[in-house]
């Protein structure tokens, strides 16, 4: 049994792992080849504070600026969000999602499934570092870049480490409270205030050893791409792992767990009272219908939680300063770039706070958070169901197909708009703590322009799932269609006779208007939300007329 646990548990996570890891390998690949071809002391004269922050050493050549900023800053976060979600679903999302009772109505303990849980977090965790260290090593054969000397299996490892502590802290957290959105939102907060401190602390002496409590501390201490494991770091870091799962093995054995899931909410409290339970019905809907969206939204509220911290802090707040000490820099740094090359990053003159936000915020970042949720959640929202065997529970409620479709969307949708949201908040807190006197109204319209082109392809997954009942094949086609659009839109208008093209891509309807200098484009965004109302339609339609899978 505990074997079935564990292959089980890898079985049903290992491609998002997988799919999230390769995604920084090929970052990392685009990133080493764009910082080959640039004067790097445009990164390496940047404050200490931000270079701390992003992982960017004093005398980084395009290798090292791209491990350094890619991987010790995106890679980490990423992989230690995998984590994170993986052990706040251990125990606590197998509690939320009724299916506890299932796993211990067999005769094993509960400190075996626990264990079996622990053992698939840390093999996943360990395929995702070997996957980023499997890309480091790749790209720089692929772009003939030299990186003799650098230990990139040592900072793989510690990578593997980082992402280790976040997720055994967030499995402890999980074990005692039977609540993943406590566990993940705790957890989450802990790595966000840990990643701040680790980089500003030491801005100020009398505070530089403080930095030292937190773990984030540990992922690059001792620069481990240039000096080779640090034991001292990578013991604090394991240690820590070692006790959150002995603590989780305390807390899974001391308490009561809820065999089934049980209604938590106001709502049904109120529902039990004999004297209020029919008007709280008519006000609210049914039990199914009213839990569908709620329920959806908070089995993806870690993945949302790490992309609006994600777009808010560092894609937000920090491009503000940046742009202020590197401005004199930027005058002339676009002239050196290929105009192709430019196209493909938002073809905007980035010697403007404007245009640097489109670049470094907007053009890619952006949309791609807000896809990884709505694509996400769309995938999920049928095929998951049916993957999981739990679309019978739904429809044996007096719920209807549609229902069910619109009730997905309707959560994509909200937290999306939650990405879009903090994106918004963080480039205005940029904008205004660097005094670069940027339009809020604009920035409001190119966030929400945002939010509707991660709406195009979040509806279109879930079209792919109504259509195929298939997770994979629905990211798979969304992601795919997602990148060849961006390509038609970016590169059709240098290829004589092919530039009509990009009138075809929803991207066309994003950026190209320049909302962030001349506002809301008001028939762009009515493209899109035009698009994304047929494919939602058309999921109704196709999901209403499908065999669902209702059992293995």
């Amino acid at each position: 049994m505990l074997a079935t646990i564990t292959t089980k548990t890898i079985a049903d996570r290992w491609r998002g792992v997988v799919i999230g890891a390769f995604t920084v390998a090929l970052f990392l690949v685009g990133g080493m080849a764009a910082y080959k071809s640039v004067d790097l002391s445009l990164y390496t004269n940047l404050p200490e504070g931000f270079r701390e922050l992003f992982g960017i050493g004093d005398s980084a050549d395009a290798a090292g600026l791209a491990y350094g900023a890619i991987y010790g800053f995106y890679g980490a976060l990423i992989l230690a969000g995998l984590a994170l979600a993986m052990g706040s679903a251990s125990i606590a999302g197998e509690e939320r999602d009724g299916t506890i009772g299932v796993l211990l109505g067999n005769p094993k303990s509960r400190s075996e499934v626990l264990g079996s849980k622990a053992i698939s977090t840390f093999v996943l965790t360990a395929v995702a570092a070997i996957v980023l260290w499997v890309g480091a090593l790749i790209a720089p054969v692929l772009l003939d870049v030299d990186v003799a000397g650098m230990n990139i299996g040592a900072q793989a490892f510690h990578l593997f480490a980082n992402a280790l502590f976040y997720g055994y802290l967030a499995m402890a957290i999980g074990a005692w409270t039977g609540k993943p959105s406590l566990a993940s939102g705790i957890t989450s907060g802990v790595m966000a205030l840990s990643f701040f401190a680790v980089g500003l602390l030491p801005l100020v002496d009398s505070l530089a050893d403080v930095a030292r409590v937190f773990p984030w501390y540990y992922l690059d201490n001792g620069e481990p791409l240039v000096n080779g494991i640090q034991w001292g770091g990578i013991g604090i870091l394991l240690g820590g792992s070692a006790l959150f799962a002995g603590v989780s093995f305390v807390g899974v054995n001391g308490r009561d767990l809820r065999l089934r899931s049980v209604g938590g909410s106001i709502i049904d409290r109120l529902r039990e009272d004999p004297r209020l339970g029919a008007v709280i019905d008519r006000i609210s809907g049914s039990v199914g219908v009213s839990r569908i969206w709620t329920k959806t939204a908070a089995d993806h509220q870690a993945l949302t939680a790490i992309s609006a911290f994600a777009m808010f802090s560092m894609m937000g707040v920090m491009m503000g300063p940046m742009y202020t000490a590197i401005d004199e820099q930027l005058a002339t740094f676009g002239q050196d770039l290929p105009e192709a090359l430019m196209a493909l990053v938002g073809g905007a003159d980035i010697s403007t706070p404007e245009g640097w936000y489109q670049v470094e915020t907007f053009s890619l970042m952006a949309p791609i958070l807000v896809m990884a949720v709505t694509i996400t959640i769309g995938a999920k929202a049928l095929a998951g169901e049916e993957a999981q065997r739990t679309m019978g529970l739904l429809l044996g409620n007096p719920v209807r197909r549609s229902t069910i479709v619109l009730q997905k969307t309707l959560a994509g949708g909200l937290l999306g708009v939650v990405v879009g949201g903090a994106t918004f908040v963080g480039v205005v807190a940029g904008s205004v703590i660097a005094g670069l006197g940027m339009d809020i109204a604009n920035i409001a319209a190119t966030s929400a322009l945002s939010v509707l082109i991660g709406f195009v392809f979040g509806s279109l997954a879930l079209l792919l799932s109504a259509i195929t009942g298939h997770v994979r094949t629905a990211v798979v086609g969304a992601v795919g269609v997602a990148f060849a659009m961006y390509l038609v839109n970016s590169l059709a208008p240098f290829s004589e006779g092919l530039d009509g093209l990009a009138a075809w891509s929803p991207y066309h309807y994003y950026l190209t208007s320049d909302p962030l200098v001349n506002g809301m484009p008001w028939g762009d965004a009515g493209v899109l939300v035009a698009i994304t109302a047929v494919l939602v339609a058309a999921s109704v339609f196709a999901f209403g007329r499908r065999d669902i899978r209702m059992s293995g």
